[in-house]
């Protein structure tokens, strides 16, 4: 009965590794000079691609952010901050421009080609997340719940928000903005969710406090951590319009009507979950062989899931439309990062199992390898090819074919 229950935690999960051949590492390159971390080995954030030039930007726990050559690994320019680089850069193509935070509190503009500065704006916070643009705007938030936009070019203010940090304890991490059409999204640790005019800053709507929703269904018990961690998810629902997906560390994943910030749907099972990312497959004709294939039949529908991590109750595969958990993977302990599409399939890493390659369809693992060391940051993934690197700074290069 006990070896029945998902909350036990096994030794060795049976998902622990399935070298099948589907991954195939290209290189695993030693990045992160050991000399310069301090504390626990982790790395955080996520790589950023640039197809077009075949480059890979990275920032370490050593305080650097490195330009890397996608086929090989080796570094291009490395360019150092006060801090360690835990951010995920962004990369602007029509400027060649890098933009990405440091635990330092600054957001820094530097050139892709050879790493030179062209601004450093001191936010007063650690940045983490990964800065939005649009048009010539470019927004970005702290750790201080500060949200800022400024202009790509200078890195002067257009506009600024912030709300006092909640009182108490929280839990690691924050949200980043999103933007949809001329509306910023975003969340803040004392479990509000706001909607600002791109150009001016002002509330499109007041902010919807998401710790009242969840203090109201915990039935009277105390509820410890309130903060919304997830930056939002905008999507299109069809019929029932444009929402955001958001979830609550305590209260669970929401759908929020962009309009009016009105909930959509809730799903309260879906607790802990500190990222979210959406999969999409578009409507095709089934692999003749594929085992549901039927000649002539119909074709396969356009399938979406939104996928919910959680380091306390582990991988959920949600319907977009309702909220409804279609799957789900319990993590037996540890965490395990946001998921990335390659190759048709799902690509996660995990604190204390290495990365593993899901399946879509039911959650179940497809191949799997690990370094020893665990994954804390997100894989970045173009195609078929994945970019991971592990909490000792190695960076892994993967190639997925795609099972069938």
């Amino acid at each position: 009965m006990e070896a029945s229950n998902d909350r036990v935690n096994p030794a060795k999960p049976l998902w622990y590794g399935r070298p099948i051949g589907a991954m195939h590492v290209l290189f695993a390159k030693e990045l992160t000079a050991g000399s310069k971390t301090v504390g626990e080995a982790y790395e955080r954030g996520r790589a950023e691609i640039d197809v077009e030039h075949g480059r890979v930007f990275v920032g370490t726990a050593d305080h650097g952010l490195y330009a890397l050559r996608a086929q090989s690994g080796d570094a291009w320019w490395r360019f150092e901050t006060l801090a360690p680089v835990q951010s995920e850069p962004l990369y602007d193509r029509e400027l060649d421009l890098v933009y990405f935070g440091s635990n330092d509190g600054a957001l820094y503009a530097v050139h892709a080609s050879d790493g030179r500065l062209l601004w450093r704006f001191e936010s007063g916070a650690e940045v983490a997340r990964k800065p939005v643009l649009h048009g010539e705007i470019l927004v970005f938030a702290n750790a201080a719940d500060n949200l800022f936009a400024i202009d790509r070019r200078s890195g002067k203010v257009a506009w600024h928000v912030h709300r006092t940090p909640a009182l108490g304890m929280e839990i690691s991490g924050y949200a980043g903005p999103a933007i949809d059409g001329e509306v910023v999204f975003f969340a803040y640790s004392d479990g509000h969710v706001g909607a600002y005019d791109l150009q001016t800053g002002s509330e499109r709507w007041p902010p919807v406090d998401l710790s009242a929703e969840a203090e109201q269904s915990s039935s009277g018990q105390p509820v410890r951590y309130l903060d919304v961690d997830t930056t939002p998810v905008p999507h299109d629902l069809g019929a029932a319009g444009r929402v955001i997906f958001v979830a609550s560390y305590a209260g669970g994943v929401y759908a929020l009507d962009e309009d009016h910030g009105v909930p959509a749907w809730k799903n309260e099972r879906a607790i802990g979950v500190t990222d979210l990312s959406l999969w999409r497959e578009e409507s095709h004709t089934p692999n003749p062989r594929s085992p549901d294939f039927v000649p002539g039949g119909p074709a396969v529908p356009t399938r979406e899931l939104l996928l919910a991590s959680s380091s306390s109750s582990g991988l959920w595969a949600l319907d977009p439309a309702t909220g409804a958990a279609i799957w789900r993977v319990p993590i037996p302990e540890g965490g395990i990062t946001a998921t990335v599409s390659v190759g048709g399939a799902l690509l996660a890493g995990t604190t204390r199992y290495g990365a593993f390659l899901l399946s879509p369809r039911n959650g179940r693992p497809i191949d799997g390898f690990d370094l020893g060391s665990g994954f804390s940051q997100t894989p970045a993934a173009y195609g078929n090819r994945a970019f991971l690197l592990s909490n000792a700074g190695t960076l892994v290069a993967i190639q997925v074919e795609p099972p069938l």
